[in-house]
């Protein structure tokens, strides 16, 4: 398995036989080159979406028109992305779960935050925001979205038994570093934990120290580098 951090609160996926982007922001994220666009989205399969912010599907349309990849997610957020011209996927809702290809699956689970789009310059409600846990080849991943700490994580972690962590956690519109280290030492036993939501904007927590000092024994925490595979 690969996965590379597109920046901010974007990855790619490369699992079992598939590749699934999780909220591709691209052209205007700050993080991503214009070089690095082709090799970002090339041989996409599958598009999942957490929630409505614009730096999470200000590109998910057009990226879905460029590589025939479904667009998946909340029933509300999805149906609205499928009617903007993104190719039809799973409009589903918590606890549903839809494959990816025939090996791997991902489920939809909750996350705490919010989920509007500005649509014709007026906010619109995109149903719940949402995380994912992606399981295949041997491994199961929990992908936060974006979301403060929550008591949904406890069941998130006894019920899948996570033991890759992709937790936002750069602060101010999500957990913070400590935070994040409090839900991997209460509710989780990851053997890998990578940060993400952070480094975009000066608001935002610029290093991962705080949360590597506080997991606990045998978790590894990786600071992604845009585009640079994680191989596990």
């Amino acid at each position: 398995m690969k996965i590379l951090w597109l920046g901010h609160g974007g990855f790619r996926f490369e699992i079992e036989d598939q590749v699934v982007l999780v909220d591709p922001w691209i052209t205007q994220n700050p993080m991503l080159t214009e070089d690095q666009y082709a090799a970002a989205t090339q041989g996409a399969t599958h598009i999942l979406v957490t929630h409505g912010h614009f730096d999470h599907i200000a590109d998910v349309v057009q990226v879905s028109k460029d590589t025939g990849a479904p667009v998946s997610g909340m029933v509300e957020l999805a149906q609205y992305l499928h009617g903007q011209g993104a190719v039809e996927g799973a409009a589903f809702n918590m606890g549903g779960t839809i494959p990816i290809g025939d090996k791997a699956s991902a489920s939809l689970v909750p996350a705490s935050h919010s989920s509007t789009a500005d649509i014709d310059g007026v906010t619109q409600y995109m149903g719940s925001e949402s995380g994912f846990v992606l399981r295949g080849e041997g491994h199961c991943i929990y992908f936060s979205g974006d979301t403060g700490l929550m008591a949904d994580m406890d069941w998130i972690g006894d019920y899948f038994k996570p033991d890759i962590g992709i937790l936002s956690a750069g602060g101010h519109y999500t957990m913070d570093m400590e935070m994040a280290a409090y839900a991997a030492r209460r509710y989780f036993n990851f053997e890998t934990l990578i940060p993400c939501h952070y480094r975009t904007f000066p608001a935002l927590a610029q290093s991962a120290e705080k949360l590597q000092a506080g997991v606990p024994d045998g978790t590894k925490v990786i600071e992604p580098q845009v585009m640079r595979a994680i191989e596990i």
